[in-house]
């Protein structure tokens, strides 16, 4: 009974560092570029679109469809960024231990 505690005490740490990294990366924010520099996003750590920044010389309506591709391709940048941050504080949390997606602590 006694590793049964001691389990359900590392639990509970657990948890709270869980519930602490989220809280950070819900502050945190991450920003993506595209078109050497031309376009920017910044995104938050749930991933919502925060702010965009466009060199000027992209806002000539002729160049409508490029600016487009790049304001998504900048935004895929800051994605892949948030999930490898992401990535590496939950194993900061879990010591590398692999756990399965919307795994929750305590059981």
């Amino acid at each position: 009974m006694k590793n049964l505690a001691g389990l359900m005490k590392q639990a509970s740490q657990m948890q709270s560092k869980m519930a602490e990294m989220q809280a950070k990366m819900e502050a945190m924010e991450i920003e993506g570029s595209s078109g050497a520099g031309m376009v920017h996003v910044v995104m938050s750590g749930k991933g919502d679109l925060k702010r965009v920044r466009l060199d000027p010389k992209l806002l000539d309506p002729a160049e409508a469809e490029m600016v487009q591709d790049l304001l998504i391709a900048a935004h895929a940048d800051a994605r892949r960024k948030l999930e490898a941050e992401t990535a590496t504080e939950m194993e900061k949390v879990t010591g590398g231990m692999p756990l399965p997606g919307g795994f929750k602590l305590p059981f």
